[in-house]
């Protein structure tokens, strides 16, 4: 022992929701008596995209990516004998994040928390629309109206509830969406700059408060496996962050310009091939953000090893909050000042991500700032092409992933000897209460009461006024999540983001004799054998899923391949989807869903297509899909299913001609 107390550890959190808000608050009370010292609330689909339960969006959605909550009553089971005023409570919501932080202070209210007793509420709203319209994909509203929606909130926390972070600059999905370290310091700062000149320009502050303001932002950040360059990735956003509040804000108080950040380590890089490596992924990219006194995460949510293969159970979640405790109770990490200090190594790669970021900044801001470069397609074609070298630095192997592209033999792992048991399922049968409890909710409310709120709030929309008071109301009368959205959708309208599939540059050229030359000559045989013109691929979201990487990266490869691409983005029916097959007069459609709604939307799509007269146009699938649901899903007639261990895009190109050749009894092409 070094004699120096021992730092205090951060907060420790699962991302946990599921089903209902009284399965999910079963499982926050039994992870807290495990020692988990904060809760992160997984909102479902529905919830993030303000739908309710019995919208046909909403289909083979509700409680399978998180809790559904509909309304005050699910609310209060959520937090059903949990002291709200002792927790620390992080909700990743974005679009809807005004009207869930309503129904958890009126919950406050409800056990007993007065106006005084409001001010120590304690956690964090996502909140950050800006990453939504790049790569999470649960936006509603167009920028200039989010962006007022993020403003009143972070106006009204700043006087009601001063211990609360209203907005968390999120550069989680950036990084999972393709961005480098650069890009994802240089997008959030971009986000941060923007939402702060709105707040500031409102005239909701007055200029001695704008410390307080600057106080409350804070970031959730991703750490990936190159844990040193993440490292030097969270000293050199520290800087920039301190450096943009005191020049572009004045802001002198140096603890009101700290850089606040938590932390989920990277979920889309974790392997369903040998899945136990995960385990030692977590651990490094943990470690990029705990090790550095400095630069050290306020909040650590860790994935469990499983995620790529479904959603974990109780037991994983433990797993991966005991690899928290174990560092910060066993070792000791805790004991010393900054390790890294002085360290000439670690400081030259500082310096540099500070500078190329810092341009990037300085770019973005000549593009008009975040919301023009989002609205110009910008900074989606800047993801989608970085994204798109990654997968061809990891195709071609240059870039190395254990039990993926490099050391593939493996002993049978006894964790997936039973794949059926070794993933946590949602009960089909789940939506179905769901639904039903929504209207019992509906029927015993004062209907007239809700009605008057949701007309009070359309007025508050059309003018000027703060929209948190009138969404409060809302709340307090019963107002549902799907009638909140509408209300706001019917004044705001609603927004489609750009893809970045058509701004994106090859990535994986076609050399004579290379695998991409191989496609395009099958491509290029296929479409004359069928009667010239080139085949046409459609690329479909069902659903609510928003995760469009990997539906954006078959898209560009197929482009490149030769293909005529039909991309509409995220969020279609499948009655949207079969109508674009029909009349774009498509040879394959490719179906991408990674929030396991695949066993209720797919079929959905195919009787479609019988129904149309086109069943003979081949349906492939790709996503998070356990082996189980891929056999019944080629059982149901889909011609091939795609999971993470097909990392090669390229070879799905492939695949895909094969199945159109074969639904046109067309011979076999070698490759």
């Amino acid at each position: 022992m070094t004699g120096r107390q021992k730092d205090r550890p951060w907060l420790m959190r699962t991302y946990a929701g599921h089903s209902t808000a009284e399965a999910s608050n079963e499982l926050y009370r039994r992870n807290l008596e495990k020692g988990q010292t904060g809760l992160s609330v997984a909102f479902d689909l529905p919830t993030q995209t303000g739908y309710d339960a019995d919208h046909v969006l909403a289909r083979g959605e509700v409680g399978r990516v998180g809790v559904p909550i509909a309304h005050l009553g699910d609310m209060r089971r959520l937090f059903q004998d949990i002291p709200l005023e002792r927790m620390n409570t992080s909700m990743t919501i974005n679009a809807t994040a005004m009207w869930l932080l309503a129904l958890y202070q009126v919950v406050a209210e409800e056990q007993g928390l007065g106006e005084e007793g409001l001010t120590a509420l304690q956690g964090t709203t996502q909140n950050d629309i800006v990453k939504e319209y790049l790569s999470r994909g649960t936006h509603v509203f167009p920028p200039v109206p989010s962006l007022r929606l993020t403003t009143d909130m972070i106006t009204y926390t700043v006087n009601h509830l001063p211990k609360w972070n209203p907005i968390n600059i999120c550069s989680y999905h950036l990084q999972e969406a393709g961005a480098t370290p650069v890009q994802e310091i240089a997008y959030a700062m971009s986000t941060a700059i923007a939402v702060l000149d709105a707040v500031f320009a409102s005239g909701q502050v007055p200029e001695e408060r704008r410390g307080d303001v600057v106080a409350r932002i804070s970031f959730f950040v991703n750490a990936g496996v190159r844990f040193v360059e993440e490292m030097c990735k969270m000293r050199a956003f520290g800087r920039i962050w301190d450096t943009v509040t005191r020049e572009r804000y004045g802001i002198e108080n140096a603890k009101q310009r700290r850089f606040r950040y938590g932390v989920q380590v990277n979920s889309l890089g974790l392997t369903e091939a040998q899945p136990e490596n995960n385990v030692q992924r977590i651990v490094l990219e943990m470690l990029a953000v705990t090790l550095s006194k400095d630069a050290r995460a306020r909040a650590v949510q860790l994935p469990a090893w499983n995620e790529a293969l479904g959603l974990p159970r109780p037991w994983d979640q433990q797993w991966s909050l005991r690899i928290q405790q174990v560092l910060a109770h066993e070792s000791d990490l805790l004991e010393y000042e900054d390790i890294f200090d002085g360290s000439h190594v670690i400081e030259a790669k500082v310096e540099e991500l500070v500078a190329l970021a810092t341009a990037e900044i300085e770019h973005i801001q000549e593009l008009g700032g975040a919301m023009a470069a989002v609205e110009s397609g910008y900074l989606k074609s800047e993801l989608v092409s970085s994204h798109a070298e990654r997968r061809a630095r990891i195709e071609s192997g240059e870039e190395k992933i254990v039990g993926v592209n490099v050391y593939e033999t493996t002993e049978t792992s006894p964790l997936t000897a039973d794949l059926g048991t070794a993933i946590m399922t949602v009960d089909p049968a789940n939506e179905a209460r769901v639904v039903a409890a929504l209207h019992d909710w509906r029927v015993a409310r004062d209907e007239a009461r809700a009605q008057e709120a949701l007309t009070a709030l359309r007025s508050a929309a059309a003018g000027t006024d703060n929209l948190m008071p009138a969404t409060l109301d809302c709340a307090r009368a019963g107002v549902t999540t799907g009638e909140w959205s509408w209300a706001l959708r019917d004044v705001f309208g609603e927004f489609r983001a750009p893809t970045g599939v058509s701004g994106a540059p090859v990535a994986v050229a076609a050399e004579e004799g290379s695998p991409m030359a191989e496609v395009r000559r099958k491509v290029a045989e296929t479409a004359k054998e069928l009667g010239g013109g080139r085949l046409r691929l459609l690329v479909g979201k069902p659903g609510l899923d928003g995760h469009s990487n990997g539906a954006e990266q078959i898209a560009v490869r197929a482009r490149d391949a030769g293909f005529e691409v039909v991309y509409q983005g995220i969020r279609l029916t499948p009655e949207q989807i079969v109508s674009a097959a029909v009349a774009e007069d498509v040879h394959c459609v490719g179906l991408s869903i990674l929030s396991g709604s695949h066993a209720a939307l797919v079929p959905d799509v195919l009787e479609r297509l019988r129904g149309a007269g086109v069943d003979d146009i081949p349906v492939v699938v790709g996503g998070i899909i356990p082996s189980a649901d891929a056999k019944a899903l080629i059982e149901a007639g889909v011609a091939a299913v795609f999971t993470p261990k097909d990392f090669g895009i390229t070879g799905i190109i492939g695949r895909i001609v094969d199945e159109i050749r074969l639904a046109n009894k067309l011979e076999k092409l070698e490759v």
